[in-house]
């Protein structure tokens, strides 16, 4: 069962980092660059804002994950001009470097660093907690405030003439990143109906529900707890 989840995960990254890259090829060579400023409308611009505050999420678990800051400073570049192409290769690249025997439990290994596994003492007199509760709250509200303000002074979003070609590849993009993000769910939940409406409220409100579902867990922490520990699902806490 686990191996069977290892290479279906593997296939699934494998192939959406193949979509985005034959999406982005393709509004390449038939849009040209996205670099100009008719394409920045305001649902484009609030699409912008939804799409990189679900990057930050992604950028500090590999922050975490990088055992120096250079290849976490490159990776993390490569995310944000990237998007999810890097997102995919990241991952992909986590789960092949995954052992016979870490495959037992693939998403522990994945999500964590091996050497968390053994030191569970936090140092800093600032709560980590603490600081990812007040900066995924605030994230929160600005997507919320950015939601609203562009539902305010331009309309509905579900207009024909705001999906252009590159409107349509930043959705891709952004969807992409969120089956990455809804994998981690899925995994933290314990029920699959609970799992299934935060995926759905994922799809339906990108990075308001990522920063809810966030702050969420961290409130389940103390502040004095490894910040790490809310990578895991509850029983994969205790074993530690």
């Amino acid at each position: 069962m686990a191996n069977s989840l290892v290479i279906g995960l593997r296939i699934l990254f494998a192939a959406l980092g193949c979509v985005m890259v034959f999406t982005l090829t393709y509004t390449l060579s038939t849009d040209g660059l996205p670099f100009r400023k008719d394409l920045l409308t305001p649902w484009m611009a609030a699409t912008l804002v939804d799409f990189y505050i679900n990057v930050v999420p992604l950028a500090v678990w590999i922050s975490y994950k990088e055992s120096n800051w250079i290849s976490a400073t490159l990776w993390v570049i490569l995310l944000a001009c990237l998007g999810s192409i890097t997102t995919c290769a990241y991952i992909l690249l986590q789960f092949m470097k995954l052992s016979t025997q870490e495959s037992q439990d693939p998403m522990y290994y994945v999500l964590l660093r091996h050497s968390n596994k053994y030191d569970m003492e936090n140092k800093n007199k600032l709560s980590p907690v603490w600081i990812a509760r007040v900066l995924f709250s605030a994230l929160g509200l600005l997507m919320l405030g950015t939601l609203l303000y562009t539902l305010l002074t331009d309309g509905t979003p579900f207009r024909t003439e705001l999906l252009t070609p590159w409107m349509t590849a930043t959705l891709i993009d952004f969807y992409i990143n969120v089956v990455a993000l809804s994998v981690w769910v899925a995994y933290k939940e314990s029920s699959w109906i609970t799992a299934v409406l935060w995926i759905i409220f994922l799809i339906c409100f990108g990075s308001i529900t990522t920063c809810i579902y966030i702050v969420r867990q961290l409130l389940g922490l103390a502040s004095q707890d490894p910040i790490y520990l809310v990578l895991l699902k509850g029983g994969s806490r205790k074993q530690m």
